[in-house]
């Protein structure tokens, strides 16, 4: 089926380009939304393009849906599965439309800003690290868009749940539900730089463990996260509309547009139609190191001579 399938994708490139009398830039773009579809197909079983259902499409846009991807792009990734499925019909390949009754999402209520990855170094690049909080702040922020975490999973992280050597956290997300996240060289650098503030801080009872702390030694609200990435937005100059889900929203969507697995995003969010028994057994913690290291940008982009394998 390999070889079909590319011959097909090669026929449908052609097709773009040829008959339809598309840009190469808008062929691409037309491409790399199947494209996504085609990575959903790739990571089911026994699944290919040729024997995709509705109900099967039904959930891939919901995984989509459920990455925080914005109803406007739900629509056009939905126009370009139908002019696919449209072709493979035209060209004999199928003898019914899947994507016949498929409706694309009203556009109408916005999601919350996605930082392009320009955005996101300017952010945290304008913090001066010249006051007590700035490592405290840029390191946060490192965490919060290398991680994809919730707020509420910000700062309840724990210092000893940051595995130095192995390069994963482990989060307590809704309903005490704990899940291995990857992390990146770049968030861990910025982390070992605020321990040494860190300890300096005279720790209240209760916050021992707490990686995150304010100047009195406990550990930060909801709103204190807040402020200080409005604040800093500030700062860089960013007009967007900005919260902490803004990162989390941001490590989705770069992970997405970069070719990550679906699934893979999904767990890392720890997104709750997928923390089930089956997905744990198909998707270990060695496929989602592998995802987030190909894929996120803070990991192509940092130094890959530095490692860092003292633990805690």
């Amino acid at each position: 089926m390999a070889d079909k399938k590319t011959d097909i994708i090669n026929k449908y490139t052609a097709y773009l380009r040829l008959e339809k009398g598309l840009s190469e830039n808008t062929a691409e773009a037309y491409m790399d939304d199947l494209n996504k579809l085609i990575r959903f197909i790739d990571s089911e079983p026994g699944l290919n393009i040729l024997i995709l259902t509705y109900s099967h499409i039904q959930q891939f846009i919901t995984q989509i849906s459920d990455l925080g991807i914005s109803a406007r792009s739900q629509a056009r990734i939905i126009s370009g599965i139908k002019s696919f499925y449209r072709f493979l019909l035209t060209e004999k390949y199928l003898d019914t439309d899947p994507t016949e009754l498929l409706e694309s999402p009203k556009i109408g209520q916005k999601l919350p800003e996605v930082l392009t990855e320009n955005e996101i170094d300017r952010l945290i690049g304008s913090i001066d690290l010249s006051k007590a909080e700035g490592q405290r702040n840029r390191a946060m922020l490192e965490v919060l868009y290398s991680c994809g975490l919730r707020v509420s999973e910000l700062i309840r992280l724990q210092y000893s749940a940051v595995y130095f050597d192995e390069q994963f956290i482990t989060v307590k997300g809704k309903g005490e539900k704990q899940r291995l996240v990857p992390i990146s060289g770049k968030a861990i650098k910025e982390i070992r730089n605020y321990l040494i503030d860190r300890h300096t801080v005279i720790v209240q009872k209760g916050s021992e463990d707490t990686l995150f702390l304010n100047r009195r030694g406990a550990g930060l609200t909801r709103v204190m996260v807040f402020h200080i990435i409005k604040e800093q937005a500030k700062i860089a100059g960013i007009r967007k509309n900005i919260s902490p889900h803004t990162m989390r929203h941001s490590f989705a969507t770069h992970l997405l547009e970069g070719g990550a697995n679906l699934r893979a995003i999904q767990m890392m969010l720890g997104h709750e139609s997928i923390t089930t028994t089956e997905i744990y057994t198909h998707i270990d913690r060695e496929f989602l190191r592998r995802e987030i290291i190909a894929h996120h940008p803070r990991n192509r982009n940092f130094d890959k001579e530095n490692h860092y394998t003292e633990n805690g």
